[in-house]
């Protein structure tokens, strides 16, 4: 039996973003081919120490993580840099150095980033990481850098005010077989013949790719066993979920407040979980949809509708309105840039250091969820 289709209205989605009794989620799962289709090899992140991350199930099955839940946030935040996009929250910049200036939407951590405690707007981001702690009123925070409750933040340095993501994202490979590739570097002259080292040096370290001379380039260099991408017999899929439950249980310091900023919250969720794929991930994987996909609407007892006008162009606009009706915050960037204090940033370094070696125990559990953390919200592999 077919899910019904229900019709996405303005209306509607404003119903979603406050009704307590209404839906759950809503969820893609967008079929994603390599640009060389059916049977192309593809390339996942490789990971310190485990190389690619491949799960086996209890039935055998290889799972592969093509694109992390945090790497996927750190590819669609940016996108409200982007003109037709910018006005919908604050643009916030760090200037670093004259001229050089990074914007807060290619920071990690977010609001609860060592750059952020590290400049100008420490005591602001403070302030509104308190005020969701003390009251649990998220209004400041959305005025402030409301990406940071679409896409998740925690304050693990500082106050430990922890917010899940409204939207999470992931792809992931089914059934997987791995490769491996060899290759092998040839220079293109005879170093040694022009007596730039002698045969016996040559000899000695040609190779070996760890010697001094196999690392600038001057004897062959043979590698294998190298990772060589992976084949994927049950195809790629692209989860995306964005948590009806977690915005509803946002709140502002006012009833009227808390309406229209779940609406805006709702909205910048909208459209990044409906923009187009960026499907260039890294070298020897740039993925574009299989075949259309359309959003479902779950509901509290589990059933399904379909939701096949959630359209991107529905999301932006739906977004413009809502923009206008909580009211942006302030920008901070260009001229108006905050500033990077390395006094500040020296004296969070020297307070991490003695945190570090002041004992053990549930110290040392806060950093391995710290790290945890961290490595959650990595960068674009």
């Amino acid at each position: 039996m077919s899910a019904p289709e229900i019709t996405v209205t303005n209306e509607l989605l404003d119903q979603w973003a406050t009704d307590p009794n209404g839906p759950v989620a809503l969820h893609l799962k967008q079929k994603l081919l390599p640009v060389e289709g059916e049977g192309g090899v593809i390339f996942p992140p490789t990971y310190a120490d485990i190389g690619y991350n491949i799960d086996t199930l209890s039935d055998g099955t290889k799972v592969a993580t093509i694109d992390s839940v945090g790497s996927q946030a750190n590819r669609m935040e940016p996108i409200f840099k982007q003109a037709d996009y910018a006005a919908l929250i604050p643009q916030i910049e760090v200037e670093y150095a004259q001229d050089k200036r990074v914007s807060i939407l290619e920071v990690g951590h977010r609001l609860g980033d060592a750059l952020i405690r590290s400049s100008d707007l420490k005591d602001e981001a403070r302030k509104a990481f308190k005020a969701l702690l003390d009251s649990g009123d998220a209004e400041p925070m959305a005025k402030l850098a409301p990406t940071s409750l679409v896409f998740g933040v925690w304050d693990s340095r500082d106050t430990y005010a922890k917010l899940p993501r409204l939207i999470q994202s992931v792809i992931r490979a089914w059934d997987v077989d791995v490769l491996k590739c060899s290759a092998q570097y040839n220079p293109p002259i005879d170093y040694s013949a022009l007596e730039v080292f002698s045969d016996e040096e040559k000899a000695k370290q040609e190779g070996d790719p760890k010697s001094p001379l196999a690392k600038r380039g001057f004897v062959h260099v043979p590698s294998g066993a190298a990772p060589g991408g992976i084949l994927c017999r049950n195809g790629i899929v692209q989860d995306i979920t964005i948590n009806l439950i977690a915005l509803r249980r946002l709140q502002a310091g006012k009833p009227e407040s808390t309406i229209k900023l779940r609406r805006y919250l709702l909205s910048l969720s909208l459209v990044a979980a409906t923009a187009p794929l960026d499907g260039f991930l890294r070298q020897g994987c740039l993925l574009v949809p299989d075949t259309a996909a359309s959003w479902q609407v779950i509901d509290r007892d589990g059933q399904r509708s379909v939701a096949s006008t959630l359209t991107h162009d529905l999301a932006k606009g739906y977004a413009t309105a809502k923009a206008a009706a909580f009211g942006v915050g302030a920008s901070k960037a260009g001229d108006q840039a905050v500033k990077f204090s390395k006094d500040l940033a020296k004296a969070d370094a020297a307070a991490t250091t003695k945190k570090s070696a002041g004992g053990r125990g549930n110290k040392n559990k806060e950093t391995k969820a710290e790290l945890a953390e961290s490595a959650s919200d990595e960068a674009s592999e």
